[in-house]
């Protein structure tokens, strides 16, 4: 019988039912909507050009206005990517479509000519700012921009999930750790392991991360933890990878524990359970609040 299933004093099908009974439906906090000191670590390095910019609010004649605001503070144009959420310094536009003939702007540029000021004027009407502007529809670049910043961090709340599943883990990591006199790393690699525990592992890729490595007199746990709130291809291809994570970890003495959650897992119990049937551990968010983690370290 697995190891986790004689800690339950369950049978395989009666833990993997269990285990999939208890899925949590979200783990959600505050700091997952949006990562605010990202956004205005993102505006404070340009936030005095987007107040210059400022000046063009209202302005009718705005070609020239604002290429006489580029020329007078040319460092405004490092600030006109953010306008429209552009990542890179510099664009190609196609302004003629039966020539293709494409308009070069390179906004590293700091010592504009005229003629590439009105350029730069040209660019932020076309391209809609203008118009924002002299309309008054825009009131304040830097709040506008802060606004353009939430919308691109919302992108990365999918990557927020991982982190928030691996801060929640560590709750209990820490804990099951101080109940058993053992010490853990976060994002742990061969040479933290062998620095702080004089521990030599093998490891399969020079990148290889492990989420949490616990030590308990020199015997070490490796866990792996992810959130699957929908369905997907990954949910697979993770599980195929940790059958032969196991694998690789067990040949060495390493005990590996799985610890995922998230709905997904419902409609994708198949690899869930290939896994299961060739590994010892497998947990999720209730089980850990039961205590289960504590469970396993106790055993040795």
């Amino acid at each position: 019988m697995k190891k986790i299933c004689k800690i339950a004093e369950l049978s395989e099908d009666e833990f993997f039912d269990y285990f999939i009974k208890t899925l949590k439906t979200k783990i959600t906090r505050w700091d997952y909507f949006v990562n605010w000191e990202k956004v205005i670590k993102n505006v404070e390095p340009i936030e005095r050009e987007l107040n210059l910019l400022n000046y063009l609010i209202g302005k009718e004649d705005f070609i020239k206005e604002a290429s006489a605001l580029i020329l007078d503070y040319p460092q405004t144009i490092k600030a006109i990517p953010k306008l429209l959420a552009i990542r890179e310094n510099s664009v190609e536009v196609l302004v003629d479509v039966n020539k293709f003939i494409y308009e070069y702007f390179d906004f590293s540029t700091n010592k504009p000519t005229k003629d590439e000021a009105i350029n730069f004027a040209k660019f932020l009407l076309n391209s809609g700012i203008g118009e924002l502007l002299k309309d008054r529809k825009i009131k304040n670049l830097v709040d506008y921009v802060i606004g353009i910043e939430v919308g691109l961090d919302s992108n990365a709340r999918k990557n927020r999930i991982g982190s928030l599943m691996e801060s929640i883990v560590e709750v209990f990591v820490a804990d099951a750790c101080a109940a058993n006199n053992a010490d853990y790393i976060n994002q742990a690699t061969a040479s933290k392991i062998k620095n702080k525990w004089g521990i030599t592992i093998q490891i399969d890729k020079s990148s290889r991360q492990i989420d949490f490595a616990i030590n308990k007199s020199n015997k070490l746990y490796f866990i792996e933890t992810n959130f699957y709130g929908g369905g997907g291809s990954k949910l697979k291809s993770t599980a195929g990878e940790y059958i032969t994570m196991n694998k690789y970890w067990n040949k060495q003495g390493i005990e590996f524990i799985w610890i995922t959650d998230g709905q997904g897992w419902k409609n994708t119990q198949l690899p869930l359970r290939e896994y299961f049937d060739q590994a010892d551990y497998l947990l999720n968010l209730h089980m850990l609040q039961k205590g289960y983690l504590n469970k396993i370290l106790e055993k040795f």
